[in-house]
């Protein structure tokens, strides 16, 4: 037994079982001798929704790890850098990358029974902000052992859905003597320029989300009249099958009692015709 497998293995357990798993894990190491051991677990913290989804999301998807960690570190380079048009080609990849992988843990979370509302689905957000945002954020979200979620107020601004965290342009640096160099003055402005194009850019992207959420509200109106129209066809249907069922057996017993009056009238017309057979041959007897 070591500290890191059996981490491991606690994080990898549904948030219901950790407490359970803990104090077991704990009660073997001390069993086993290993009182510094035992203490290490039983301080392990039991992970909130949030944090076990984003533990969820590293071990069930440990290809999508890789790729969020080297958009992390571009970005961080060229917030460094000042490079405006790597800023906004790698600020494109991150949206996008962002919004798979939080939609693919709430997928994931909804399969292993949990479903995650709105609110821990910000939180799963934020955490991979911070993940982008720095590096230490990065390291603890990979190891998958998240027992909180991260906050994305750390390295760069970081934007989440709906939401904008903005911080003051920095001061230009000051060569010897307190003067600003030429240079420096040009890639303040173009950075200014390129934060002023990334909230441009946010603005839209933030109208054409309402847009959606528009669209998505007035087609979940029309779904729910039409599903109460095919509520109201189905009870249409399911008693016009009972009026036709008993109108079949109606129609069965009625040729059942044409085909007994039948043999009846058949009947009266042999009694009739004996009758009138008998009669003849008394009259002619008679005579």
């Amino acid at each position: 037994m070591d500290y890191d497998s059996v981490a491991d293995e606690l994080y990898a357990l549904r948030p219901e079982e950790f407490t359970a798993a803990r104090a077991s894990a704990t009660a073997s190491a001390r069993t086993a001798g290993d009182r510094e051991l035992a203490e290490r677990i039983r301080t392990l913290r039991k992970p909130s929704l949030a944090a076990w989804v984003s533990n969820l999301l590293v071990r069930s998807s440990p290809g999508e790890v890789e790729p969020l960690l080297r958009l992390g570190e571009g970005l961080r380079q060229a917030h460094q850098d000042l490079d405006g048009a790597q800023l906004r080609e790698l600020s494109r990849r991150q949206h996008a990358l962002i919004r798979a992988l939080t939609l693919r843990a709430r997928q994931l979370a909804k399969e292993a029974g949990h479903p995650i509302g709105e609110s821990v689905q910000r939180e799963v957000e934020n955490t991979l902000h911070a993940v982008l945002a720095d590096p230490e954020a990065a390291h603890a979200w990979a190891s998958g052992r998240l027992a909180k979620p991260l906050s994305a107020a750390v390295g760069f601004p970081a934007v989440a859905e709906g939401v904008q965290t903005q911080r003051p342009a920095p001061a230009p640096p000051s060569r010897p003597g307190g003067k600003v160099s030429e240079r420096q003055r040009r890639r303040l402005a173009q950075a200014r320029k390129d934060a002023e194009a990334a909230e441009h850019e946010l603005r839209e992207v933030q109208d054409e989300a309402a847009a959606a959420g528009r669209a998505a509200a007035e087609a979940k109106q029309q779904v729910d009249v039409l599903q109460r129209r095919v509520e109201e066809l189905a009870g249409e249907l399911e008693r016009a099958r009972g009026e036709h069922q008993q109108a079949r057996f109606a129609e069965r017993t009625a040729r059942e009692r044409a085909r007994t009056a039948d043999r009846r009238v058949r009947e009266v017309r042999r009694k009739v015709a004996t009758a009138a057979a008998q009669l003849e041959r008394l009259a002619v007897s008679d005579a």
